[in-house]
């Protein structure tokens, strides 16, 4: 029996999963971890990164209920794009700036217009440019730039790798590299700040998936496995982005297929027939892990103030002795929403922790007004929570409806899902198209990852007809909401837009 691994550092948990040759998950393990707002940067130490990955390896074994000295295959995705730069002797220059900082703005806006590309203020490349502008010190020092994965999978190998669809959240891509002319565009630019530079030598080399990403060594198995048990030489897939492996865990990887993918963060991905026919700001344009163009609608924040709530009702509960797990209070909050008012009680809400691009906001408040002739109910308050959540969404994805792009199948996965129908449901309107959800939507990202992992292992075929064979008979569920559902969700809309300048104004005077 085959044993691969796949681990996901996700914003909230660092996932571990161990599936065999059929992708029947053996074992899991998890680890909580949250990031930190340092000198106006959102990061996460890489200190945490390692004593988090050991933390939720560790997991996985206690889960399995043996050690393991050997695996078959290993896969490594985390959240996409964001900064992390070093030297030439792999010193870290500065914090890990995650995909969370709305803070280059600037850095987008000119490289969008100077590459006739979107290029969001995430992505790495965004990152790097700003902190040219701003005149950063370490500019000067840096050698090698990567994502999260990236730099778990170097430390793993000692190859500089990234799979392509991760790479194309550095710098856009066409086929299987880096697009050739938007590098020379960019390496001008570059000069005319003093910089003489070939970019794309500082950038991780992209590889598509099933291709030879390099094999665990001695010292990355110790860095795995603290209790020194996991031997060197499993082959590791080429890293991916949670866009990647939610694609994957969704079978969301051929033209007019997609999937969303809804935690702390969300994002919609649609693989396109054909190139959007003009830049706009609320798309990004990445890759499937096979180097299929993608359209990606992705909001900074999702689920963050509704788990907020959550914890203030678990504390209202505590008061009155009642203690409830916290998949259960999650269950009840959300099933309790099927009964808002029409009109959601004439709530409306903003649940923006950090800046949304989608809708222009570079910084974030959480937000919640109502009308005074509504009804404050929990089921309407519950409701407005994941209407707030779908807002800056639904929003973007107005765009590819503008732009007439085809979509068969919408895949969710993501804890936004874990509660049957009610997620699926509020998303379907939202989004207007029929949403499934496999069985495997909780933990989508490091199953995503060990399924490459495990296509990676055997070598054969496409991308595309591996999975079509290992989907064929995926237990799901397909989701569509009715009439009154959309009618209500249009309403709450219609009130969230028009109160993005209320948001707007919090974000400066609070």
């Amino acid at each position: 029996m085959k044993k691969i691994l796949g681990i996901e550092l996700g914003s909230t948990r660092i996932k571990s999963v161990l599936i065999d040759e059929n992708a029947n998950v053996l074992a899991q393990g998890s680890h909580e971890w949250e990031n930190q707002l340092e000198n106006g940067y959102w990061t996460y130490s890489l200190d945490a990164v390692w004593a988090g990955l050991q933390d939720s390896y560790a997991s996985l074994i206690e889960s399995y209920g043996s050690p393991i000295e050997t695996l078959d295959g290993i896969g490594i995705s985390a959240m996409m794009h964001g900064y992390l730069a070093f030297d030439k002797n792999d010193n870290l220059l500065v914090p890990f700036r995650t995909w969370r900082n709305t803070t280059t703005a600037q850095a987008a806006d000119e490289l969008t217009k100077e590459l006739d590309f979107n290029m969001p203020q995430r992505w790495s490349t965004s990152h790097y440019y700003q902190a040219i502008l701003n005149g950063e010190e370490h500019v000067k020092d840096v050698s090698f730039l990567t994502t999260l994965a990236g730099y778990v999978h170097y430390k793993l190998t000692g190859k500089r790798v990234l799979g392509i669809g991760d790479a194309a959240g550095m710098f856009p891509t066409i086929g299987n590299d880096y697009d050739k002319e938007k590098l020379a565009k960019f390496n001008t630019l570059l000069k005319k700040k003093g910089i003489s530079l070939d970019y794309k030598t500082i950038l991780p080399t992209p590889l598509m998936a099933g291709q030879d990403a390099g094999s665990l060594t001695s010292e990355g198995a110790l860095l795995l496995d603290k209790a020194g048990t996991l031997k060197a030489g499993a082959p590791v897939c080429p890293p991916e982005g949670d866009a990647g492996t939610g694609m994957v865990a969704t079978n969301a990887v051929k033209p007019r297929t997609g999937n969303v993918s809804a935690g702390t963060s969300a994002f919609a991905m649609v693989v396109l027939e054909k190139p959007l026919s003009k830049v706009n700001t609320s798309i990004d344009v990445v890759a499937t892990p096979s180097g299929d163009t993608v359209a990606m609608v992705h909001a900074n924040n999702f689920t963050s103030e509704i788990n907020a709530w959550a914890s203030l009702f678990s504390e209202v509960l505590a008061l009155a002795g009642v203690e409830m797990k916290k998949g259960l209070l999650f269950d009840k909050l959300y099933e309790i929403s099927a009964e808002s008012d029409e009109g959601v009680g004439g709530l409306v809400g903003y649940n923006f922790l950090s800046g949304e691009p989608i809708v222009g906001m570079e910084s974030g408040i959480p937000l919640i007004a109502r009308n005074p002739e509504g009804k404050l109910t929990l089921a309407n308050f519950m409701q407005m929570q994941l209407y707030s959540a779908l807002g800056a969404m639904s929003i973007g994805m107005e765009v590819l409806e503008q732009e007439n792009v085809q979509i068969d199948e919408i895949c969710g996965h993501g804890g936004f899902f874990k509660t049957p129908f009610i997620g699926a449901n509020a998303m379907s309107a939202a989004l207007n198209c029929p949403i499934t959800v496999m069985k495997n939507a909780g933990e989508g990202g490091a199953w995503g990852v060990s399924v490459l992992a495990l296509y990676n292992s055997l070598g054969t075929g496409t991308l595309e007809e591996f999975l079509d064979k290992l989907f064929e008979n995926a237990e799901k569920e397909t989701t569509i909401a009715n009439d009154k559902e959309k009618e209500k969700f249009a309403s709450f809309m219609k009130a969230y837009k028009a109160g993005l300048e209320v948001e707007a104004l919090a974000t400066k005077k609070l």
